[in-house]
């Protein structure tokens, strides 16, 4: 009689700025105030930054719908942002985006020391983003000629949508034909990244510190006071444990311990 191989951590699915790239995520955040800029509408830094994560172009509708950009928008224009309005700013941003993502494109410190330690324990690494492939093309040498390069590469252009639907985990799945999703294991920055994971079927952990939450150079976060930081990082913990994070850690170099936890877990019968 045969034995069935204890169940066990496979596969990761990474985000990219903010999570591996990016620290504090800050490509995308200048692109989205300056397209709203360019039609009269000011948009703070903080509003840009709430919706990360989300494929671009609905992260751009979903500014335009926060009361007080619509309220702008209104005084500006006259009425509400329609569609056209989405797509045209949408059209403004992609090459804008893909213009600055050379000047953040930095691999996190750790990052590669940690995708090392995951392939030595044989797990596929898959990614998936807010960016449009257009935008991955300018990112991913990048990221390679500094030594990281993932196994699988989706982006929600190329899917039915963006987070927080699913859809992006599964085309990760499929090409790299690890099933089921319980064996994947979900790393973001997001609140929507966490939704992602959680609809996907999949356990799902949180980067608090070197993500958009934050939105903060690795210099400045050191430069706060440790009280102030931990303050800021305990809200960010909470955030993202309440939109579905099973763990929460400051980076992704913190990954190891929870995939061992994971395992024991799914050792003992527990699925996301």
């Amino acid at each position: 009689m045969s034995v069935r191989p204890k169940p066990t951590v496979r596969a990761v699915l990474l985000d990219w700025a903010g999570t591996t790239v990016d620290h504090g995520c800050f490509a995308p955040v200048a692109v989205f105030i300056e397209v709203f800029a360019l039609r009269g509408v000011h948009v703070t830094d903080a509003e840009a930054r709430a919706p990360m994560g989300m494929y671009k172009r609905d992260h751009i509708a979903t500014v335009a719908r926060m009361p007080a950009v619509a309220e702008r928008w209104r005084a500006a224009h006259g009425r509400d942002a329609d569609e056209s309005d989405i797509d045209a700013m949408f059209a403004d941003a992609i090459p804008r985006q893909i213009a600055v993502i050379p000047q953040y494109a930095t691999v996190i410190d750790g990052v590669n020391a940690t995708i090392a330690a995951l392939r030595s324990r044989g797990l596929a690494i898959g990614t998936c983003t807010g960016y449009t492939r257009a935008m991955m093309d300018a990112l991913v040498p990048l990221a390679a000629a500094q030594g990281y390069t993932p196994d699988a590469i989706v982006t929600p252009d190329e899917v039915p949508g963006g987070r927080p639907a699913p859809w992006m985990a599964f085309a990760n799945a499929m090409q790299l034909g690890v099933y089921p999703m319980h064996a994947w294991v979900k790393v973001g920055d997001t609140a929507v990244d966490m939704a992602e994971g959680v609809n996907a079927g999949m356990w799902t952990v949180g980067v608090a510190r070197t993500g958009s939450e934050l939105g903060m150079s690795a210099a400045d976060a050191d430069a706060l006071a440790p009280a102030d930081l931990e303050r800021r990082l305990t809200l960010i913990r909470a955030k993202l444990y309440d939109a579905g994070a099973q763990y929460v850690i400051d980076s992704i170099t913190a990954i190891m311990p929870v995939l061992e936890a994971i395992d024991a877990r799914l050792a003992a019968g527990e699925r996301p």
